[in-house]
C-alpha cells in the first residue's frame, strides 16, 4: 500500500555511500513525531489480534522500528546484530554485500521452535540481509509471518528474492530506479 505522506518524509541523499547511489534516509522519517507513528501502525495493523510472538528487527534501523511494533503488538522483540556485538551463545549466518561479506548473529535461545515472528526492517533493496535473518531464524525453528519494510527498491530485486523463498512482503513506500 504505497503512502504518499511517507514517501515526502523521506530524504534522498545522491551520491552516498558511493557516487552514483540515491541513498534513502528513513531518520528524517523517525524524526516526524506523526510519519513515525503513523508508519508503526502500518506495519503492525495487519498483526494485530494475530499471532506473532516476536518481532525480529535486523540491524540497525529494524531495531528503531521493530521495537515500536513489538510494543504496538504486545509481542517480544529480538535483534538480528552484526558479528561480535550480542554477549552469551550466537547462531551466525554470512551473508554477501556489494564488496565481501558479512555476519549476522542472533542469540541461540532467543526463539523457541514453532514461534511466530514477524521481521521488521529499514529498507529492502537485494534482500541479501532479510535473506540472512530468515536463515537464522529457520535453524531455530521460527515459523515467520512476513517480513515487513518501509521502503522497497523494486528495481534491486529484494522482494523477488524473498518472495522466491516463500515469503510474504510488505512495504509502505517504493522508489524505482534504484
Amino acid at each position: 500500500m504505497p503512502d504518499a505522506s511517507l514517501r515526502a518524509l523521506i530524504r534522498t541523499i545522491p551520491d552516498f555511500p558511493e557516487p552514483g547511489i540515491m541513498f534513502r534516509d528513513v531518520t528524517t522519517l523517525l524524526a516526524d513525531p506523526s510519519g513515525f507513528a503513523r508508519t508503526v501502525a502500518l506495519m503492525a495493523a495487519p498483526w494485530e489480534g494475530k499471532r506473532i510472538d516476536k518481532v525480529i528487527g535486523l540491524e540497525a534501523r529494524g531495531f528503531i522500528l521493530g521495537g515500536a511494533v513489538a510494543c504496538r503488538l504486545g509481542a517480544g522483540f529480538v535483534p538480528v546484530r552484526k558479528a561480535g556485538k550480542l554477549p552469551g551463545a550466537v547462531i551466525r549466518q554470512e551473508y554477501a554485500l556489494e564488496y565481501g561479506t558479512a555476519t549476522f548473529e542472533l542469540h541461540d535461545d532467543a526463539i523457541e521452535p514453532g514461534e511466530t515472528v514477524l521481521i521488521v526492517d529499514d529498507l529492502l533493496a537485494t534482500g541479501g540481509t532479510a535473506e540472512a535473518g530468515i536463515a537464522l531464524l529457520e535453524r531455530l525453528g521460527a515459523q515467520i509471518a512476513a517480513c515487513s519494510f518501509v521502503v522497497d527498491l523494486p528495481d534491486l530485486g529484494g522482494r523477488a528474492r524473498l518472495t522466491a523463498m516463500g515469503m510474504d512482503v510488505r512495504t509502505l513506500v517504493a522508489f524505482d530506479g534504484d
